[in-house]
């Protein structure tokens, strides 16, 4: 493994968010130390961590005439107010310099400044919860941060993703995993030329994924031991036994068995390392009020959810991070 992934480590501090909680650390960064590393961090799962929330489409048949899209929501005062740092004042999408993501889908490579339209569609018309995951972390780094995007759609932890320790055959996706964090980290000279030579860390893992195994009853009930073993694995591959790790609930799958599943698997992980469950299933919104309304596989492409739920990730991470001192 390439040591450059060792991880910062060490977590603490309670929050709301956090159902599952691995003890304190007294540690604490300089923001100087901060600026002189590209701050990584591995997004893994499926269709939902790809991006589905729909930005400015509004065909009336197709797109339920743009409500809920991210275009849309922005006309409201109330919610430009805490979400209107996506878009620039003159209309145009805002990108963040200081923040880059770099996903590989099946049509492409899209690498660049945080912003919409980093999803598994072409074109800038969809995102995920990286952009708001994207600007809590900005905020809390003094230097740069890159999120590594590996998701496919349609894929199982049970199979899919399955973990060596789960025993059985090793899932082709949780290879790939670390194929797609390879390939960005060698990737970082050509597609950021501004961090070319930062040295980069590992801070975190996020999870989210679990809608195929809560459509079958027996990798629901193999969940729990299914996420331990893939947070026991993944942080063993990556040289970092103190590796941050979110999980995020499937909270738009009305399925408690499943969201049982990943507390206990969280909660068993977290005995070992820093990990934290968050509940998302209040950020589901209403099919009418969104532009996908058949879709809620996918929290019917609403832009809110996606936000409300990238938020609630990169909150629940800096949670897990050492504190920095004062300056």
């Amino acid at each position: 493994m390439n040591p450059k992934l060792a991880a910062l480590l060490l977590a603490l501090a309670g929050s709301p968010l956090l159902l599952s909680l691995h003890g304190p650390s007294a540690l604490a960064v300089d923001p100087q130390e901060e600026q002189q590393k590209l701050h990584v961090f591995l997004l893994a799962g499926q269709s939902n961590m790809e991006g589905q929330a729909v930005v400015d489409l509004d065909h009336e048949e197709h797109y339920n005439g743009g409500r809920g899209t991210l275009a849309k929501l922005l006309e409201d005062p109330e919610f430009k107010e805490r979400w209107g740092w996506a878009r620039e004042d003159g209309g145009a999408w805002a990108e963040r310099e200081d923040v880059g993501v770099w996903y590989r889908s099946q049509h492409e490579e899209k690498k660049g400044p945080l912003s919409i339209g980093y999803a598994v569609y072409g074109g800038r018309h969809h995102f995920g919860p990286e952009l708001a995951f994207g600007k809590v972390l900005g905020d809390r780094f003094d230097g740069p941060v890159l999120l590594v995007k590996a998701c496919w759609g349609g894929k199982s932890l049970h199979v899919d993703f399955r973990p060596p320790s789960a025993g059985g055959e090793v899932g082709p996706y949780y290879e790939k995993m670390f194929e797609e964090l390879d390939a960005a980290l060698a990737d970082v000279g050509a597609a950021f030329p501004q961090w070319k030579d930062l040295e980069p860390e590992l801070e975190g893992f996020v999870w989210f994924q679990g809608w195929n195994d809560g459509c079958d009853g027996e990798a629901t009930r193999a969940y729990a031991e299914n996420l331990e073993h893939l947070i026991g694995d993944v942080r063993e591959r990556l040289d970092s036994k103190k590796l941050p790790v979110v999980v995020g609930q499937t909270g738009n799958m009305n399925n408690p068995a499943l969201h049982e599943g990943q507390a206990a698997g969280a909660k068993a992980a977290g005995r070992r390392g820093p990990t934290v469950y968050v509940e998302t299933r209040d950020f589901l919104r209403a099919a009418e009020d969104s532009p996908n309304t058949g879709h809620g596989h996918h929290w019917y492409g609403n832009s809110e959810s996606y936000l409300l739920v990238g938020d609630a990730l990169g909150e629940a991470m800096v949670e897990l991070l050492p504190k920095r001192r004062r300056r």
